[in-house]
């Protein structure tokens, strides 16, 4: 099953660096914005499960994003703040908030908030049938395919190809694999199909200018990976105030 997609919007970067050492140590992807009007961009390109927005940014401010992105779409938004009043929650929550945390506050209970909202949404049941990685988004049940923004049209045997290679992100793969799980064990093949099919799929992936997902191990296979990303793997402490 896919880990959920969080979209981090915050102006500040320590708080930023913590929430996605605790939504990733928890087993969610995540993606960070610094400032509303680039939250707001990748909230609607991206369509993140949930997304976690703080209110006191220069500019476009936390009120603005959650008012704009609930006209788009019904995306679960947790709000953050510093501030404790009742008519700062109250704001957050009439501008399209679904739930409110007051900064500072433990990992766990962001964990669980976030945890909530998506079973409340229902987007958890969906999600069993959407995989990511990268920038890909795949659809199983529907077939559907997307880079980014932009959807890719395959062939009934190219997203059996696309969806092998999902099963197993980061782990090469034989031609010999391949043939069997995408074809089938008793198909005979020339043996240049599954290098035939690897270039259609590139070239369906790429069309936009995208960065290779789908790389060549000579005398081995091929492999579904991405540009590696630094880890980093200390257990995140509490949240900053500021």
């Amino acid at each position: 099953m896919s880990r959920a997609r969080v979209l981090v919007i915050d102006d500040d970067r320590s708080i930023t660096g913590f929430l996605k050492r605790a939504l990733s140590y928890a087993g969610f992807d995540v993606d960070l914005a610094h400032s509303g009007p680039e939250g707001l961009e990748r909230a609607l390109l991206f369509r993140p499960e949930v997304v976690v927005l703080d209110i006191l940014m220069p500019g476009m401010d936390g009120l603005e994003v959650c008012r704009r992105l609930r006209a788009a779409d019904d995306t679960p938004i947790l709000m953050l703040t510093a501030k404790d009043e009742v008519s700062d929650r109250v704001e957050g929550l009439e501008s399209g908030a679904d739930d409110y945390l007051v900064k500072p506050f433990a990992h766990e209970e962001l964990i669980a908030r976030v945890r909530a909202l998506l079973r409340r949404s229902g987007r958890e049941e969906d999600r069993k049938n959407v995989v990511r990685f990268a920038d890909l988004t795949v659809d199983l049940a529907a077939r559907e395919v997307r880079r980014a923004d932009r959807p890719v049209h395959l062939t009934a045997r190219e997203f059996d190809l696309l969806a092998a290679f999902l099963r197993h992100p980061r782990q090469v793969l034989s031609q010999e694999q391949l043939l069997e799980q995408v074809w089938g064990i008793d198909f005979e093949a020339h043996t240049h199909v599954v290098a035939v099919y690897v270039g259609y799929l590139r070239e369906k992936l790429e069309a936009g200018g995208e960065p290779r997902l789908i790389h060549t191990m000579r005398g081995a296979g091929y492999v579904l990976r991405e540009e590696e990303r630094p880890h980093d793997g200390e257990t995140p402490g509490p949240a900053p105030a500021r």
